[in-house]
């Protein structure tokens, strides 16, 4: 008899003690965050994030300035770079056009905002707690996996409108990108071009820019994040301190 009211002793012991080790590896929700409270800092990080982002890359330079963002030539334009010696001014209107590039970038991601706090809308309590105690871009990998095409189809007017904005030296970037693939491309349709194996270029410069500053909208979300994520300074208001606060 007594050894079995041991044996009933250790299993409830044991029982106990797994579900205890159970409890503790779940992430804790301090008293008074709500999942509401959960999924409003979530999308609040979001905006903030996206605002940041917007103001960082659509200041002029924004984009020039930064090595990682910097757009450059399509690479299907990479046969005028190894024979830019063939056309006459060439270099200088690869550095216009690579300038008009990241301009039109820089112009189109300023009407970025009210696009981005339309589409932060839809977000569940499972979004939200896998989110939050996630990866340190989780909400910026949500923000992009549900509102990537919408903000192609959105984006890619706006970038259509600065392509055509006389932002350097007072020609649009079309014209740039126009004066340098033609001037190009007539070597390239010339007999000693063919005879040399060149290829004219053509390229949708619309969606090379549209593709190229979307990307960069996101990557620079992801570090606001990390930045939200990890210093409790860059959390600006009474809702971010007490969401993120939890991630302590």
């Amino acid at each position: 008899m007594r050894t079995k009211i041991l044996l009933i002793i250790c299993t409830a012991l044991f029982v106990s003690c797994s579900e205890l080790s159970q409890i503790a590896t779940q992430p804790r929700q301090p008293v008074g965050i709500s999942n509401a409270d959960n999924i409003a800092g979530l999308k609040n990080a979001l905006n903030v994030g996206a605002e940041n982002a917007v103001r960082t890359l659509g200041r002029e330079n924004g984009f020039f300035n930064d090595a990682t963002l910097r757009i450059l030539l399509p690479p299907e334009a990479r046969p005028i770079i190894d024979n830019i010696r063939m056309i006459p001014g060439g270099q200088e209107l690869v550095d216009r056009t690579v300038l008009s590039l990241n301009r039109a970038a820089e112009d189109a991601v300023r009407s970025a905002v009210p696009i981005f706090r339309n589409a932060i809308t839809e977000m569940t309590i499972r979004d939200a707690t896998e989110i939050l105690f996630g990866a340190n871009d989780a909400a910026t990998q949500y923000l992009q996996r549900t509102t990537q095409n919408q903000l192609t189809r959105t984006f890619a007017p706006i970038v259509r409108e600065s392509l055509n904005k006389p932002l350097v030296a007072n020609v649009s970037t079309n014209d740039s990108w126009n004066a340098l693939t033609s001037a190009y491309n007539t070597v390239a349709n010339s007999v000693a071009g063919r005879v040399a194996g060149l290829t004219p270029v053509n390229v949708n410069l619309e969606t090379y820019v549209t593709e190229k500053a979307l990307n960069a909208l996101f990557t620079r979300i992801a570090v606001e994040e990390r930045n939200i994520r990890s210093n409790p300074a860059a959390r600006v208001n009474d809702l971010l301190q007490r969401v993120f606060g939890q991630l302590n």
